[in-house]
């Protein structure tokens, strides 16, 4: 395979493992950290120009925002590991293969979800008990979001094939630019044109399609490897079955994690008003403490990918043992710093100076901080499994993280209240940690490089 580098692309099958992974992992932790900020000033916008109601209307379907884009790029994400592990080959014929399976695939499953969202969200908005006053509101905006998924899909999709390949800094530059972009068309339609929440929905998709545009034609000229031709478009039921498998597998992983957290909200709003605002600021600070773990997840299970296709277990090995160590340090500096700034952190999320709001999330992110030990562990070992083809064993783990959720909802915080929300996460992830390394140290292809090293 002679195709030269791309811009940005680092070599994870040879040289430096921790320090390749990391030069990996910085542009998607840079890309994460970006979007949480360009969400922030998203909300700010429609907050600010349209008003409460309006932030309302956005805000009662986020759950279902959420889980569209976790779906899409769940869905992607498994159709890179496929691709990956054919670049670790060396084998162009299937990487191509495995390109031209993931378009198939993916652009069916965009029509079939289009023609759910067309005739399901309604209902749904309903099953959710979306206030009468913001629900027309509400649907108009997530409707045109779910007409327009493959939009979302084509634009993930297109990302996660050129990390795969070991580039994670071309999509960090289409992200900053749709970021960007979606900011100036916001406060267009929104400010200048009058276009309400249907401004932002449309601004969200607009922008993601001309970047979906330029990152494709990037690929088509700069990285013609993954570019399929005709004949690479043939059905090979094996590809398929693996792209499928892997992809369905990730993103019904995403789906059944988000279903647990809709169900936790409903426990946690029972509270009050100030626990709510506490608890919504502290997991501002958390998901934003957690990205280091998360990229560093992807850019294992890319890792992974590429070297189980190029045989090398060693190095496999290695890059786990790595990453482990860099959670349990990255955990024990986090834990450290909120020890000392949680309240500050809290009031600075929230705005608010109102001590129980303050003292709730304070105690709140002080219990987690020395569990993303635990988590960036958590989020190794799954990326890990699905990395070298497993499938199941990261649903069963999605299950376990829902069904306590569901537990603790109906039967914990009834009892304890806003003690039991605290603890809930972290005692989940301690159970799925577990399962996942009894996975690990079962998994056939594991066991067997490491009896080889």
């Amino acid at each position: 395979m002679s195709e030269k580098k791309s811009i940005g692309q680092v070599d994870l099958l040879h040289g430096p493992i921790f320090k390749n992974l990391v030069i990996f992992m910085i542009p998607i932790f840079i890309s994460y950290l970006f979007q949480q900020l360009y969400n922030a000033v998203d909300t700010a916008i429609v907050g600010h120009v349209l008003g409460e109601a309006s932030l309302a209307s956005i805000g009662a379907c986020a759950s279902i925002f959420e889980m569209m884009v976790g779906f899409a790029l769940s869905l992607g994400g498994g159709f890179a590991i496929v691709i990956s592990r054919a670049f670790g080959s060396g084998d162009e014929a299937a990487i191509k293969k495995a390109v031209a399976g993931s378009i198939v695939i993916g652009l069916m499953t965009s029509v079939a979800i289009t023609i759910l969202c067309i005739f399901g969200l309604g209902p749904l908005l309903k099953l959710i008990n979306t206030p009468d006053a913001i629900f027309n509101e509400s649907l108009r905006y997530i409707s045109i979001i779910g007409i327009f998924v493959s939009v979302m899909f084509i634009y993930n999709l297109a990302s996660g094939i050129l990390r795969a390949i070991g580039n994670s800094v071309m999509p960090l530059v289409f992200l900053v630019f749709s970021s960007l972009l979606n900011i100036f068309l916001d406060y267009a339609f929104i400010a200048w044109f009058g276009m309400g929440v249907a401004g932002a929905a449309y601004a969200t998709v607009i922008s993601q399609g001309i970047s979906a545009i330029l990152c494709v034609l990037y690929i088509f000229l700069k990285v013609k490897i993954l570019v399929p031709e005709a004949r690479h478009f043939a059905f090979d039921k094996e590809m398929y079955l693996d792209l499928a498998g892997q992809g369905y597998a990730m993103a019904i992983m995403g789906s059944i994690v988000s279903v647990g957290s809709i169900i936790l909200q409903s426990g946690i709003n029972s509270l009050g008003q100030e626990i709510i605002a506490g608890h919504v600021a502290a997991r501002k600070a958390y998901a934003l403490f957690n990205l280091p773990f998360i990229s560093m997840g992807i850019a294992v299970s890319t890792f992974i990918g590429q070297n189980k296709g190029a045989n090398q277990g060693k190095r496999i090995l290695q890059a786990l043992r790595d990453a482990f160590i860099y959670d349990i340090i990255g955990a024990g500096f986090i834990t450290i710093l909120l020890f000392f700034t949680a309240p500050s952190i809290i009031k600075l999320i929230s705005g608010s100076s109102n001590p129980v709001i303050l003292e709730n999330g304070a105690k709140y992110l002080r219990v987690v901080g020395p569990f993303y030990a635990v988590l960036g562990i958590l989020v190794q070992l799954r990326m890990s499994l699905q990395g070298v083809g497993a499938k199941v064993i990261p649903i069963i783990s999605s299950v376990i993280e829902c069904v306590g959720k569901i537990v603790f909802n109906f039967v914990f915080i009834p009892m304890f209240g806003y003690a039991a929300v605290i603890w809930c996460e972290p005692l989940i992830w301690c159970l799925m940690t577990m399962q996942l390394y009894y996975a690990y140290r079962t998994n056939a292809y594991f066991k067997s490089i490491r009896k080889e090293n």
